[in-house]
């Protein structure tokens, strides 16, 4: 693709872009891969781009500094931004507890669950469309350009009069609109031409280039259809970018985990995460992922749980809910049993609260479940409360030198039953005792992210690995290149000079 002149990119950096928001022909095209690259590609520019979400459906969630909750995504997109993540780029959380209602989040804080209908079509959905256009507002004020993600696909008419993510909310920023189509999954032709005709015509104006992401083969093969597509469309092609297997970018949803069900293999550390129902920030072991020494994999089946030197329970929307269905099909006695045998179990947030004697839901935070017994792996008793804990935590591992951070994002509050001593597993910067440890193979903690940190990875792999030692890499250092990867990529295979055009071209 054509490249920009340093004269010509002095001069448009004295220029304010349009926002641009990338909007789908379906889920999972790429949206938000391609939103932080942009957000990176504009800091790289010498602008001072921010990410915008107005309405996510995530189960993967981060807190910001202030100690409130925004979906993962835009947090990724934040630093591809190198700005602070705010709950401004994300005012509406989804966070999915069933098939068919989801908890609230406004604003970085639970107002509910709801379930789609009273979400949709109940009082209220109108102070909703208020409240994330304020702020847009506010964050468009600190920020330029906004790069906006949609969601899902821009053709679903019937909930057009109730969308406050895609075409109405472009309106509401000004934004040009860029239609992202995926190639690989087929039908790219009629899902970006349906997707711009299926449009009122005011909104079709709005849509100003298309770009087709996922491409396999010659790209040469493809110039033909690029032509038809324009053509067919009545607007330009911005570019087609390859499959990319060797960038790693954190992913917004769980799509992705079923080409993670491997098994265990000879020669590494078996690391099996127990994967449930409402498995909420995976995202926890993604740099565990990247360590040479590790082999890691999602399963619920009993045999290959066995064969895992370490067991990771990870995070869930629903703990109560996916306890009772550990112990329905037969993974919560599998690893217990692997435990016995000689098995590591680490519990992350609702893992860990699982791995206590008792979890109790007196108030129905999660539902009608009330009460059930845990693993009974730690000395440790739950219970759920209202009030959800949404903060950023720098720590110590107990006995250890050196810090690491992390975020806590739960409901409940987990405390020693009586009588009972414990062992903390981390201290917290103030010298709070956090989490719980029992012996050298059975630790909890609160903490999503603390598998970010080097030590902690050292830790819980080195009495496994044998004699190969392999340091950690810096995962702050680590990300930063992968965005600078995702940038020059995509960069190279978008039309800039002419996405810049249009950001800068008067109406």
């Amino acid at each position: 693709m054509e490249t920009l002149g340093l004269n010509q990119l002095k001069l448009m950096q004295n220029q304010k872009l349009h926002p641009v928001m990338l909007a789908g022909t379906g889920s999972d095209v790429g949206k938000s891969v391609l939103a932080a690259a942009l957000c990176r590609i504009f800091l790289q520019d010498g602008y001072h781009p921010a990410p915008f979400k107005a309405q996510n459906m995530a189960l993967n969630s981060y807190a910001t500094p202030q100690g409130l909750e925004i979906g993962r995504a835009q947090a990724v997109q934040a630093e591809a931004a190198g700005v602070p993540c705010h709950t401004d780029m994300n005012p509406l959380l989804l966070k999915p507890c069933s098939d068919q209602t989801s908890q609230v989040v406004l604003n970085g804080k639970p107002i509910g669950n709801r379930d789609a209908w009273d979400y949709f079509r109940g009082k209220g959905f109108e102070t909703l469309r208020t409240e994330v256009c304020a702020a847009y507002d506010r964050l468009a004020s600190r920020y330029n350009p906004i790069v906006l993600e949609g969601a899902g696909s821009i053709s679903e008419i019937n909930l057009r009069d109730k969308d406050l993510v895609n075409l109405p909310m472009a309106r509401h920023a000004g934004a040009d609109v860029f239609l992202v189509a995926d190639i690989d999954r087929g039908g790219v032709f009629a899902s970006a031409y349906g997707s711009v005709v299926l449009q009122t015509p005011e909104d079709r104006k709005r849509i100003k280039g298309i770009i087709i992401n996922k491409f396999r083969g010659d790209l040469r093969l493809f110039e033909s259809g690029i032509r038809q597509m324009e053509s067919l469309c009545g607007i330009p092609v911005l570019g087609v970018i390859p499959y990319y297997k060797d960038i790693h970018i954190e992913e917004e949803d769980s799509l992705e985990l079923v080409q993670k069900q491997r098994a265990a293999v000879q020669g590494k550390v078996n690391i099996a995460v127990v994967l449930l129902r409402h498995l909420s920030n995976f995202t926890d072991f993604n740099m565990l992922e990247r360590d040479e020494r590790v082999n890691l994999y999602y399963t619920n089946n009993t045999d290959d749980l066995l064969k895992a030197d370490i067991i990771l329970l990870p995070g869930t929307k629903s703990t109560l809910d996916d306890l009772y269905e550990l112990r329905r099909n037969g993974v919560a006695q599998a690893i217990l049993r692997a435990h016995r045998e000689g098995t590591m179990v680490m519990g992350i947030c609702g893992g860990y609260q699982m791995m206590g004697r008792e979890i109790c839901d007196p108030e129905g935070v999660e539902g009608s479940l009330t009460r059930l017994p845990g693993l009974g792996l730690l000395p440790m008793q739950t219970v759920m409360q209202k009030e959800k804990v949404t903060r950023q935590v720098r720590f110590t591992l107990a006995g250890a030198t050196g810090a690491g951070q992390g975020y806590e994002i739960h409901n409940g509050t987990t405390l020693p039953v009586e009588g009972e001593t414990y062992t903390p597993f981390t201290r917290l910067e103030d010298g709070t005792p956090e989490g719980s440890m029992s012996g050298s193979r059975c630790v909890g903690t609160y903490i999503h992210g603390i598998l970010d940190n080097p030590s902690v990875i050292d830790w819980l792999v080195s009495p496994y690995a044998g004699k190969k030692a392999v340091s950690s890499p810096d995962y702050a250092a680590y990300k930063e290149e992968q965005y600078n990867k995702l940038a020059d990529h995509v960069r190279s295979h978008l039309n800039m000079p002419l996405i810049y055009q249009i950001l800068t071209a008067h109406d």
